[in-house]
């Protein structure tokens, strides 16, 4: 399904114009139309769920992605009739919103920190209607959205520790699209790994592309332009880094062109990725995938669908951690002989004690729990 899921929703887009067309006549010009699944158990459920990409869209081998197939399946494990809308701009986000309250949807989970406001202003104008939204919380809770957020740094020191123990070079780097709170806490987490890496085997593996004391490294500037990121990791290919981690989620295929040229002109380079198991949803560099900081977003979307469906929907945000499984590092698949089993050990006893709190990861983008 991941290599050819734009053009399965174009597909299914077509046959269900009848049913959305109020709606699509609401988005002209602005993205494409909600279209209407077809639950593995029709007529089961009156409920509606509804989701709302951000500009990368629902092939982004990322986080839209992952949240798209939670709510996928959802459809098919509790029979809800489903709708779906990319944006393809950041211009689209209240107008592809307002088309999901139209089409009348019960939930509507929205898939980013940048659909933020659209989100507000829409709950706000529909209170009998829910809503989840992706890696966003407001700093006063809204009684019909619902966070779901993630203290991804704790999964991405793993990351860091593990990249500090494979690096050659003795250089590591990372990199985001925007500046924002969901992608430096990434960048936190990795950057303290490679930092207890250090303090635990003295040695002095250094980060480029990210300064966690200053809170300033080297960005995109959007999700969108790859060869804005297979322009950063040439530069921090430059400066001996051999690992990289882009956040960023589509750019994140231009770090991963540039360390196949890498690859192929004879150096040891190693890509680690965001959100989803890159090795999975980023097949074209699986052979550079050394692992991958994962959020479980469909998992969560799939709780939070049913939760209201049961009628039991709070504003409580879901918070994914190391403790629920709501982060996770990937396994080092190909990688996986050769990594030492030593350091798989102490991966396991790094895991345990941020669990249970013997170990503190932190970064100004953490959730407040």
């Amino acid at each position: 399904m991941k290599n050819s899921l734009r053009s399965t929703l174009m597909r299914r887009s077509m046959a269900s114009v009848a049913t959305v067309g109020a709606a699509a006549l609401m988005l002209s010009g602005c993205g494409a139309a909600p279209e209407a699944g077809s639950s593995s158990s029709a007529g089961a459920s009156n409920f509606t769920g509804c989701i709302v990409s951000d500009s990368g869209g629902f092939d982004d081998q990322s986080f839209n992605q992952s949240s798209y197939e939670g709510l996928k399946k959802a459809e098919k494990d509790l029979g809800i009739k489903v709708n779906q809308v990319e944006s393809k701009s950041n211009n689209d986000y209240e107008p592809n919103l307002r088309a999901m309250v139209s089409a009348g949807c019960n939930l509507t989970v929205t898939v980013g920190f940048l659909l933020g406001d659209a989100t507000k202003a829409q709950a706000t104008a529909n209170p009998d209607k829910h809503f989840a939204i992706i890696d966003f919380t407001y700093d006063k809770p809204i009684a019909n959205v619902k966070p779901i957020i993630y203290d991804t740094a704790q999964a991405a020191f793993l990351a860091g520790y593990s990249a500090a123990a494979a690096t050659k070079t003795g250089v590591v780097g990372t990199f985001g699209g925007m500046k924002i709170p969901t992608v430096t806490i990434f960048m936190d987490g990795f950057a303290d790994g490679v930092k207890y890496y250090n303090e635990k085997k003295s040695k002095d593996v250094k980060v480029v592309g990210w300064d966690k004391a200053k809170q300033d490294g080297s960005f995109t500037g959007d999700f969108e332009k790859q060869d804005k990121g297979k322009q950063i990791t040439q530069t921090l290919l430059d400066q001996k880094a051999d690992i990289i981690m882009p956040v960023a989620g589509p750019v994140g295929k231009g770090a991963g062109a540039a360390l196949k040229e890498a690859k192929a002109a004879g150096k040891d380079v190693k890509l680690v990725w965001v959100d989803s198991d890159g090795y999975l949803t980023a097949p074209d560099y699986k052979d550079l995938m050394l692992t991958s900081v994962m959020k479980q977003m469909g998992q969560a979307v799939e709780t939070v669908v049913k939760d209201d469906k049961d009628g039991k929907f709070t504003a409580d945000p879901y918070v994914g951690t190391l403790a629920n499984d709501g982060v996770q590092l990937a396994p080092f698949h190909d990688f996986e002989s050769s990594v030492p089993a030593d350091l798989k050990s102490e991966l396991d006893q790094i895991k345990k004690d941020i669990v249970d709190g013997t170990l503190k990861v932190e970064s100004a983008a953490s959730p407040k729990q």
